[in-house]
Parts: structure tokens; C-alpha cells; sequence
């Protein structure tokens, strides 16, 4: 009993499985993989967004004029909301170059101020959500790929004691084994990429309103400007 038990082990599963088991089986260990280093990649990537985020909204809101917080992002900002205010005091410097727009003019320099930070916080919101749709797919088709799996094994363990007329245990473990094996691999693979995505998309949304945030207080900041001259 013992040398039976010995020869059932995941590698030896591997190894005796049917072809097309084994394939399923190096699909979701891919699957698997491929979700876990975007996760690893996204974690990161929201940790730098927050960091960076909480980095210019204390210079935002440390009392500085549009003017100074313009200067220090230069030409080419590096962080979501530096870009966001960066679309907004583009538009402010051209219209100033030209003097300072009152009236039906300064409600446009508005208007075309807001529309293009919807469209930077759109672009960032983009680029933020980059490959999600990864662990989604992976959360999603992954049981279904197992099992899959699992029919195709256990048609091999009815095909098997047809074929040797007997219903032992010798016979029925080995293709049983197997099709459950590819079931595992499939909630491996599946329950990591769906809690990740859920805790991203969570993110996400958080992110977007920072963002939504952020962009109303530069336009409030913007029409004061405007109100001052």
C-alpha cells in the first residue's frame, strides 16, 4: 500500500496524465504565474501612485500659488496628479500669455481647462488599470479550464476499467487523481487572480476619485485666480 501511495504525487500525476489533462495542467500553472506577477506588478504600481499622489497634494494644499506649483513640475511630470494639474495650467499659461480673460472668456479658459483634465484623468485612469483585465480572465476562466480537466480524466478512468473490465482501485485512482488534480489547479490559479482583482478594482475606484477630486479643487483654484484679476 505504501509503494502505491508513494507512486501518486503531484509529479508523477503530471507525468502519467492524458495528454490533453496535462495540457490543462501547464495552462493554469501558466495561468497562474502570468496572474501572479501582475499582481505583484500592480501592488507595486499602486503603492507609487498613492505615494506620489500624497507627495503633490501636500505642495497643493501647503498654500502655494498656481504659479509655484507650475514651476516645480516642469515641463514633463512624472505622477498622475502633477499630469492632471499639468493639462489645466497649460491651457491657464496660454491664455495669460494673451493677457488675462474676463468674463465669457474666462468661463471658456474654464470650460477648456476641466475638459482637458477629464481626458489626463482618463489617460491615467488607463494607464492604471493596465492588465487587470489579466487577473480577471484568470479568475474567471480558470475553474471552468479545470474543470475541463476533470471530465476529460475521469472519461479516462471510465475508458480504463471498460477497457480492463474491473473496478478496483488500482485501476480507478490514477485517472480520478488526476481529473481532481486539474480541479485544484484550477481554484489555485482562480481564487488568488479574483481576490487580487477585487482589491485592485477597489484601488482603482479610489484612485479615480482622488483624481475627480484633485481636478475640481485645480478648477475652483483656477476660477479664484481668474475672480482675483
Amino acid at each position: 500500500m505504501e509503494s502505491g501511495a508513494e507512486q501518486i504525487t503531484v509529479f508523477s500525476l503530471f507525468l502519467q496524465a492524458d495528454p490533453v489533462v496535462k495540457a490543462v495542467m501547464l495552462i493554469l500553472a501558466i495561468a497562474s504565474i502570468w496572474s501572479w506577477a501582475v499582481a505583484v506588478d500592480k501592488w507595486m504600481q499602486f503603492g507609487d501612485l498613492e505615494q506620489a499622489a500624497r507627495k503633490f497634494e501636500r505642495d497643493f494644499f501647503s498654500g502655494r500659488t498656481v504659479d509655484e506649483i507650475d514651476d516645480r513640475g516642469g515641463d514633463k511630470p512624472r505622477d498622475a496628479l502633477a499630469r492632471v494639474f499639468a493639462a489645466a495650467s497649460r491651457e491657464f499659461r496660454e491664455a495669460r500669455r494673451t493677457g488675462m480673460p474676463t468674463g465669457d472668456a474666462a468661463n471658456l479658459l474654464l470650460a477648456r481647462a476641466d475638459r482637458l483634465m477629464q481626458a489626463q484623468v482618463s489617460r491615467e485612469l488607463g494607464r492604471a488599470s493596465r492588465n487587470l483585465g489579466v487577473l480577471a480572465t484568470v479568475g474567471a476562466a480558470s475553474p471552468f479550464i479545470g474543470l475541463f480537466g476533470t471530465v476529460w480524466g475521469i472519461m479516462n478512468a471510465f475508458t480504463d476499467i471498460a477497457e480492463q473490465q474491473q473496478t478496483n482501485l488500482a485501476v480507478v485512482a490514477p485517472g480520478i487523481a488526476e481529473a481532481l488534480f486539474a480541479t485544484g489547479l484550477g481554484l489555485v490559479a482562480a481564487i488568488p487572480a479574483v481576490i487580487f482583482y477585487n482589491k485592485f478594482s477597489g484601488d482603482l475606484d479610489r484612485f479615480a476619485d482622488r483624481l475627480e477630486t484633485f481636478s475640481d479643487e485645480v478648477a475652483a483654484r483656477l476660477s479664484r485666480r481668474l475672480g482675483e484679476r
